[in-house]
């Protein structure tokens, strides 16, 4: 195997890990809540300081990831992650959990950033889209965690034995799969001793398009249950079939986005992706059928699924010298958005029916559509044949 793919595995790797950490957590979420004996409305202040955690770890990973290279910032944010993740498992109380979580959120905010950039640095060598595969195969390390998690609950393990199983699966992966990992730290020094001091416009829009489009992608992800169930009476065994239709198109989408994005670039990709997200989103909002409305959940995550992964491509690309940093502003502008999508429409439906509500996120769509030339020249080879 040459060392180009193997760096390529390596970062499916991390990816994978990546995702199976922070789904494991998000599996576990009733039995730690149980076990610390808080509300579900003191979760939900608690979940937000996850949230803050990770925008300061893509912020310091942008950084220190720039400085120091890839190669060895990404196993120590895998090792960081992995010992955090287990946090949460040992907590006793509202306090306890919400340290957890800000820790948690560091590590993972750090590891989110850091992958994301070195998958600019092996996109950068394959001198083709590469970046949606990464991000499916996130996808597909939650659904591992999902039938791991159910597992682990059926044997009636505590949260405690399982996170720290995992923790120590992911200190070894990080730090095994390291070596494989491509070195870009002279390269990326050399650069951004070069690299313009302010900040490029053009990251500003692509990070105010990453908050709107993964906005739209939060709404969906925990409003489309609720929906079916509240407005169109399906029962809680069927309505889960929204999430599902909607997780399940989003993974199948990024598998086959990079092959689309080398044929027709990254610009339609974005410009159609998110006017089908649209599409998709209305069709399930204003319909009042059930079937109808899982049909236009699985438009929508069909829809969605290429366009982040341009983004965070296109940010990386833009300045090889500053492309972590670059990468952090679009991911954590973009993660505030996936964290903000529940809340905006959780307070809209006080003044308006759910499916109403969710007419804001195809606003959001239909801006990001619009604006998608923002992405024009930043892959200069997006169009050589995989």
């Amino acid at each position: 195997m040459s060392a180009l793919k193997a760096a390529r595995v390596a970062t499916f790797t991390y990816f994978g890990l990546n995702g199976f950490l922070l789904g494991l957590w998000l599996v576990h979420i009733p039995t730690v809540e149980d076990r610390t004996g808080i509300t579900h409305a003191e979760l939900g202040r608690l979940l937000l300081l996850l949230g803050l955690g990770a925008f300061v770890g893509m912020r310091i990973g942008g950084r220190i990831t720039d400085r120091l290279g890839v190669k060895f910032i990404v196993p120590v944010s895998g090792v960081l992650c992995s010992i955090t993740a287990a946090l949460p498992g040992f907590a006793v109380n509202q306090w306890t959990l919400g340290a957890a979580l800000l820790l948690f959120g560091v590590g993972n905010g750090l590891m989110d950033v850091t992958m994301n950039a070195h998958a600019v640095v092996v996109e950068r060598h394959y001198k083709r889209p590469v970046m949606s595969a990464f991000h499916a195969t996130w996808s597909l390390g939650g659904v591992a965690a999902a039938l791991t998690g159910a597992q682990t609950l059926g044997w009636e393990l505590s949260p405690a034995v399982t996170l720290s199983a995992a923790g120590v699966l992911g200190i070894v992966v990080s730090l095994a799969t390291g070596r494989l990992l491509l070195n870009e730290k002279e390269e990326q020094h050399a650069e951004a001793q070069t690299a313009k001091r302010k900040v490029p416009r053009k990251i500003w829009i692509m990070a105010v398009l990453a908050a709107l489009v993964m906005l739209s992608e939060g709404a969906a992800n925990d409003w489309s249950v609720l929906h079916l169930q509240d407005i169109l009476g399906a029962s809680p065994q069927l309505a889960a079939f929204a999430y599902g239709a909607f997780a399940t198109t989003m993974t199948v989408g990024r598998l086959l986005a990079d092959r689309v994005t080398a044929k027709v670039g990254s610009v339609p990709v974005l410009r159609w992706g998110s006017a089908i997200g649209a599409v998709g989103i209305a069709t399930a909002a204003l319909s009042p059928w059930i079937w109808l409305a899982l049909v236009g959940w699985a438009i929508a995550g069909i829809g969605l699924s290429g366009t982040v992964p341009q983004l965070f491509s296109a940010a990386g690309h833009h300045e090889p010298g500053a492309a972590a940093a670059n990468v952090s502003r679009v991911a954590g502008l973009g993660y505030l958005g996936i964290l903000a999508g529940p809340a905006v429409i959780g307070w809209l439906t006080h003044v308006m029916p759910l499916n109403y509500a969710f007419l804001l996120p195809v606003g959001f769509c239909v801006i990001a559509a619009l604006s998608a030339n923002v992405l024009k020249t930043e892959h200069a080879e997006e169009k050589v044949a995989a």
